[in-house]
């Protein structure tokens, strides 16, 4: 799993002894070559950054934690809808791989963007995990992106069911962006560890003139979900009350399953193309 370079790490640790407010302001300058207008935000990634720095709902710690947010979904929506848990660990060294079935995922509660997926336990390097997951509990997720929710929640790793979707060899991320509590677009990201796309899609799965980070492969009809309705219906239950969350799901054969919430897209920092759908969602965003 790729790790932070050293020029990173030097920003991150400058990072912890700068306020949010100026560090915000230049990262945001690192990747747009401006300043972000926070007194008066009106872009989707303006309004990430002032959500940031000024939403501070005590509820988001827990929502952002892999493991608690299990609780949350299982009060709004029901126990069926989280990825069972295996095993739960503080230290690296307590990972039990003898109690692991020959297939799990491992990602700490913290961290964002590190996950280990193993399909073959007697393949696998336990001397590496351990040394991945040592790296992973010691890494400060929110004074990489200074989002707020992650500074303290409790750092454990833990071990989930391994899923696929229909396709047997992979599970496809169907990500629900969520303004005020409705569903106003979903995104899917496919072949993550082959040649990574992603597609976005309106609520009636028309597929939508629009690219961020990855390329939206046109070629490809991604089915649409048979509980499509159901993921929707699901996932406005979750964000109601929210100002905005991404619900994300995963589909396989038998059921679905809700992965993680996320508050800041990519915190922020990558825009969407074409550049006007940049102020269509930031006005979605409402702030007081």
């Amino acid at each position: 799993m790729q790790r932070e370079s050293f020029k990173q790490k030097i920003f991150i640790t400058i990072g912890k002894f700068i306020p949010d407010y100026i560090i915000t302001n230049l990262k945001f300058y690192k990747h747009f070559k401006r300043f972000p207008n926070l007194k008066n935000p009106k872009s989707y990634v303006e309004k990430i950054q002032w959500l940031k720095l000024y939403d501070h709902n005590p509820l988001y710690t827990s929502l952002v934690d892999k493991y608690l947010v299990k609780d949350y979904i299982t009060k709004v929506v029901g126990k069926e809808y989280t990825v069972p848990t295996i095993g739960i660990w503080d230290k690296a060294e307590d990972i039990d791989f003898e109690k692991l079935p020959n297939k799990f995922v491992l990602k700490c509660t913290h961290d964002s963007g590190r996950v280990i997926i193993c399909t073959d336990k007697s393949k696998i390097d336990k001397e590496w995990v351990i040394k991945e997951m040592k790296y992973s509990l010691k890494r400060d997720f929110y004074a990489i992106t200074q989002e707020w929710p992650y500074k303290n929640v409790k750092r454990k790793i833990i071990a989930e069911e391994y899923l696929v979707d229909e396709s047997g060899t992979e599970l496809k991320d169907y990500k629900f962006f969520t303004f005020g509590g409705k569903v106003e677009f979903i995104q899917v990201d496919f072949g993550r560890f082959t040649n990574h796309r992603r597609n976005f899609y309106n609520k009636t799965w028309d597929l939508l003139n629009i690219q961020q980070n990855y390329p939206t492969d046109y070629s490809t009809n991604i089915k649409k979900p048979d509980k499509l309705e159901d993921m929707i219906s699901i996932a406005e239950k979750i964000a109601s009350n929210l100002i905005h969350v991404r619900v994300d799901f995963y589909c396989t054969p038998e059921r679905i399953y809700i992965g993680e919430l996320t508050f800041y897209h990519d915190s922020g920092f990558i825009e969407f193309f074409p550049s006007e759908i940049n102020n269509v969602l930031g006005e979605k965003i409402k702030i007081q």
